[in-house]
């Protein structure tokens, strides 16, 4: 029997997808909270130049690093702060020069509705009166610490210390004031950005709390060829425009 044209050419198609789907890789990627909306268009677009498939866990940096501790599969650490990056670097949990200091943010004071007033920051214990002021976790969570050394640093925490709602992340924080839970609460500026129904009312000086970067590392032992590809990717020309056009400061040149 004549072997048909289309039978030839359909063979050949499942051939080259097989062949496509047996290169695609996986890729585990545990990043901060305040990083969803940027990454998870940037995931988009990476697994559609890639045919690479992206897992994407998004939470507070300090329980991420500590998952990583206890040996969570994961590929990529994406974390808000410095500490957490050199906790895992200290423990040989990262790829030795896969580290990069990807992103920079600023940390602000929202409160709900466009149409709030914009506040003194000194007089933020009065204004705050009996209500709550929404911080992630002060003593773990990136937003947290840089918000609490913020307000040391103003000589305002004496008068808010006993006032703070503590949250698992900065994102929760957001959505306290966004649903009128919390009356003000402390966040990064991208944050602010990403939520219509609140405010910037006051800004941080930038000296008041330690820089705000976000280092990037491949995870130590995964072997995994699609995660420095996923590293790369964070750097280039595309991924770039999308983290600026969601309000970060990219740190790192363009890359590959």
């Amino acid at each position: 029997m004549p072997f048909h044209p289309f039978r030839r050419l359909l063979l050949a198609l499942l051939a080259c997808l097989s062949f496509a789907a047996a290169q695609a890789g996986q890729v585990t990627v545990f990043a901060a909270a305040s990083l969803k909306d940027a990454l998870e268009e940037i995931t988009t677009g990476f697994q559609a130049d890639t045919g690479n498939r992206v897992s994407l866990s998004l939470a507070g940096s300090s329980a991420l690093a500590r998952q990583i501790q206890l040996g969570a599969p994961v590929d990529v650490y994406i974390s808000a702060n410095m500490l957490w990056m050199d906790f895992l670097e200290a423990k040989g949990l990262t790829e030795p020069d896969s580290r990069v200091d990807l992103l920079g943010n600023e940390l602000v004071l929202i409160a709900a509705g466009q149409n709030a007033d914009k506040v003194d920051l000194a007089k933020l214990p009065t204004l705050l009166g009996a209500g709550h002021l929404a911080m992630a976790q002060l003593n773990a969570v990136p937003a947290g610490i840089y918000g609490k050394a913020a307000l040391e640093h103003l000589g305002l925490w004496p008068g808010l210390s006993a006032k703070v709602a503590q949250t698992d992340n900065v994102r929760a924080a957001l959505v306290l004031v966004s649903l009128g839970e919390a009356p003000f609460g402390i966040v990064y500026a991208t944050d602010a950005q990403a939520d219509k129904n609140v405010r910037v009312v006051a800004r941080f000086p930038p000296n008041s709390h330690a820089p705000i970067i976000y280092p990037a590392a491949v995870v130590a032992g995964r072997n995994n060829p699609a995660a420095t590809a996923f590293l790369a990717h964070l750097r280039s020309p595309s991924a770039r425009a999308v983290f600026e056009r969601y309000g970060f400061a990219v740190l790192v040149g363009q890359g590959g």
